[in-house]
């Protein structure tokens, strides 16, 4: 598998995947009546920001993640990343090298810390990644996400120091 930064070209096949999370509910809170083009918005970063694509052996993109800072200004020297996997490709190292590949990146572009707003709490198995990578919950939101099964339920915030 290959982490490589994601071309405007490789929009249209991170599309499908994309979709199918957001409609999914169980992760994250974009808009519902996102189409192709609205999305596009939502996650082909631009710099200081950017988005990688996880390509298999066969060519195929079968995940992406994109990041940036967490805030403008004052807060630009703490690191943001958000990630998906194919759900017909999980299970496997996917998500693990999308992570280390983005903190390898934050490192390298001089970030003191990396801060992930919005872990659901339900998504255990990014929550076991993430901490597997140094990560801990700095806070929890109280139903702060409307999950599509569970109902509302909490946000973590999650930070991993680099300084």
């Amino acid at each position: 598998m290959q982490i490589r930064t994601a071309t405007e070209a490789d929009w249209p096949r991170i599309w499908p995947f994309f979709d199918a999370v957001v409609k999914a509910g169980d992760s994250y809170a974009f808009p519902l009546d996102l189409d192709a083009e609205s999305a596009r918005g939502w996650w082909m970063e631009t710099p200081p920001g950017r988005t990688t694509v996880a390509v298999d052996h066969d060519g195929v993109v079968v995940g992406s993640a994109k990041m940036g800072p967490n805030r403008p200004g004052r807060g630009a020297h703490v690191a943001t990343a958000s990630f998906m996997v194919d759900p017909s490709a999980r299970r496997g190292e996917i998500g693990r090298a999308l992570g280390e590949d983005m903190i390898a990146w934050a490192r390298a572009e001089g970030f003191h810390g990396i801060q992930f707003n919005a872990v659901v709490e339900t998504n255990t198995a990014a929550v076991r990644l993430w901490r597997e990578l140094g990560f801990d919950v700095v806070g929890t939101v109280p139903e702060a996400f409307d999950h599509a099964t569970d109902g509302l339920v909490g946000l973590y915030v999650m930070h991993l120091p680099l300084a």
